[in-house]
């Protein structure tokens, strides 16, 4: 079944006779404004973990993001690795490998502080933000950005590009990023454990993206799972003593 009419995407803008994707300025709106929400709700709050380890916490996030976007991404197309170069390295990039990358990043440099108290609570929502903001600009590019879904004779199908009615990842994303951001609106004045609200973030986006990864074209890196499938298997392995104790308190 083929569209009735021309796609829309990409989403491009002219600037000097060229054309840019719009991707790269939501892209920059998604770190200013995630950056401006976590402080004004930092504002609100009295943190037990000083201005000056925060600092650190966030330069070791960044840092393990970096490096952790870049490895998840090239192995989510093994069959690069033979002929890898760094710019490719510096070009491929995935909020699952910088949200991995990003923990061990925390996890490594609250060692070397002596930060021994969870400390990803308040960087839920401003993460939330950033991450829909983002993906406004994924979905604008269409098949020009490798997150497009297989084709499907779904009703939310779509024409990302190339004439063929494809499952939209992203703006499913972007729904289901809105529903995680009213759960968690919700549960702001209930008591919970000191890192369980991060905690049950990173399950439950991880538990979307592994269930996701499989309306899309995906390369297999072992087992027919994607690098994407391996890192959410071991997000679930990492907090599986939250999983355990998380579910039985929701189904007691």
């Amino acid at each position: 079944m083929q569209p009735a009419h021309s796609s829309y995407f990409p989403f491009q803008f002219e600037l000097f006779g060229e054309l840019y994707h719009f991707h790269y300025i939501f892209e920059t709106l998604a770190f200013i404004i995630g950056v401006r929400i976590y402080y004004f709700l930092k504002k609100g709050i009295t943190d037990p973990i000083s201005d000056e380890n925060r600092l650190w916490i966030m330069l070791g996030a960044m840092v393990g993001a970096l490096m952790g976007s870049r490895i998840v991404a090239i192995l989510e197309t093994p069959e690069v690795l033979n002929h890898l170069t760094f710019l490719m390295l510096y070009q491929s990039k995935t909020i699952i490998g910088g949200l991995l990358g990003g923990l061990f990043g925390v996890e490594i440099i609250k060692k070397i502080i002596g930060v021994k108290i969870a400390s990803g609570d308040i960087y839920v929502i401003p993460i939330l933000a950033a991450l829909f903001i983002g993906r406004i600009g994924c979905f604008s590019m269409g098949i020009d950005e490798p997150t497009f879904g297989i084709e499907t004779h779904f009703f939310m199908g779509m024409d990302l590009g190339d004439g063929k009615l494809r499952h939209p990842i992203m703006l499913y994303e972007m729904i289901y990023l809105i529903i995680l951001m009213l759960l968690f609106r919700g549960m702001r004045y209930k008591q919970l454990i000191n890192g369980d609200r991060f905690k049950l973030f990173m399950v439950l986006y991880f538990l979307f993206r592994f269930l996701i990864e499989f309306i899309k074209p995906y390369h297999p890196l072992f087992l027919n799972l994607s690098s994407i499938h391996w890192s959410a298997l071991f997000i679930f392995i990492y907090y599986y003593k939250f999983i355990i104790r998380i579910s039985k308190i929701s189904f007691s």
